[in-house]
């Protein structure tokens, strides 16, 4: 990845996290509780695809509950 792409995931990602903030009313504790949630949620939507799909249907993929990238930091 290049700088300048870098620095355009950074600022995507500062975005991101300043309008989650402004979502909560600059409340650090209540975002991050609804982001734990979404996660929760998410992966169980993700557990139940993985029951309903066949390998067949994806051609031998498979998702996969965890991140294989660590992204920006």
């Amino acid at each position: 990845m290049t700088a300048p792409e870098k620095q355009t995931v950074s600022s995507d990602v500062e975005w991101e996290v300043e309008a989650a903030l402004a979502w909560h009313d600059e409340d650090p504790r209540a975002t991050i509780a609804t982001l734990l949630l979404d996660c929760k949620y998410l992966r169980e939507q993700l557990a139940l695809a993985q029951i309903a799909m066949s390998i067949g249907f994806t051609r031998g993929w498979a998702p996969c509950p965890e991140r294989r990238d660590e992204g920006p930091k």
